[in-house]
């Protein structure tokens, strides 16, 4: 079953976006050295990285200096390969279907980076708009089901409007938002202008009010900065897993379809 295999890989994703959202903050690389014990600095032996059974087996602590071990780690592992699963469910083709996945499997590690560092990392969106802008135009050229012209267009519009955005208000926008936003258009917009459209309305939406509750309840004043990113990310991963019935139910109140 294709589901099944997906979130296996989601598994080995996840697990290895706990190594980015720990190093990439912290400007250290994210090849060497091994994973190691972030607390006694000890290598995590092979069998002791195995995707959340690691983790059960060692009952939540480090081999080597018994200390306990973070839940971020096999939860991050748990939610991948759960967005894995659903992305293979939601999108057909097998070729979107593998470029979406990883899509979500960044989004909800640039969403835990801003969230904890007030941050979206270049080091993330750089290399990511890069590599999905030579994969769609692949995939556009090997007809998988990718438009890279629309992918552009979803760039442009969706990148724009933010860039307006933070232009007219600095403080409750950042540049790192703008690019998160470029390369969430890329990919969606790859796949229909209908994505991007849920996207921006989803992750606009759900900022606008996350940074009313926080002035309300968590006392933020209006020069702080809130993190925007997760919200972005929420809404492109909504978007990814449930835009085309999003559209139909909104069209339909109109009578359009």
């Amino acid at each position: 079953m294709r589901e099944i295999a997906f979130a296996i890989a989601g598994l080995l994703f996840g697990s290895f976006l706990t190594v980015v959202v720990h190093r990439v903050p912290r400007r250290q690389s994210i090849v060497a050295p091994r994973s190691r014990c972030p607390r006694c600095g000890g290598e995590l032996r092979a069998r002791d990285n195995i995707p959340i059974l690691s983790y059960l087996l060692l009952r939540g602590r480090c081999r080597s200096c018994g200390e306990p071990v973070s839940l971020e780690y096999p939860l991050t592992e748990a939610a991948t390969a759960v967005l894995f699963a659903a992305v293979s469910f939601a999108i057909g083709p097998l070729l979107p279907a593998i470029l979406v996945a990883v899509f979500v499997g960044v989004m909800l590690a640039v969403a835990l980076i801003d969230a904890r560092w007030r941050i979206v990392p270049n080091r993330i969106v750089y290399p990511s708009l890069v590599l999905y802008g030579i994969a769609i135009l692949a995939g556009d050229l090997a007809g998988g089901g990718v438009d890279i012209i629309r992918g552009l267009i979803g760039m442009a519009a969706y990148g724009g409007i933010l860039l307006v955005i933070a232009l007219i208000v600095p403080r409750g926008m950042g540049m790192g938002d703008v690019k998160l936003a470029a390369l969430i258009g890329l990919v969606l917009g790859a796949l229909g202008l209908g994505y991007v459209g849920v996207a921006a309305f989803l992750g606009v939406v759900a900022g606008g009010v996350g940074g009313l509750v926080a002035m309300a309840a968590l006392g933020y004043g209006r020069k702080q900065q809130m993190p925007f990113g997760p919200f972005l990310a929420g809404g492109a991963v909504v978007a990814a897993l449930a835009a085309p019935p999003i559209v139909r139910a909104y069209l339909s109140l109109f009578g359009v379809a």
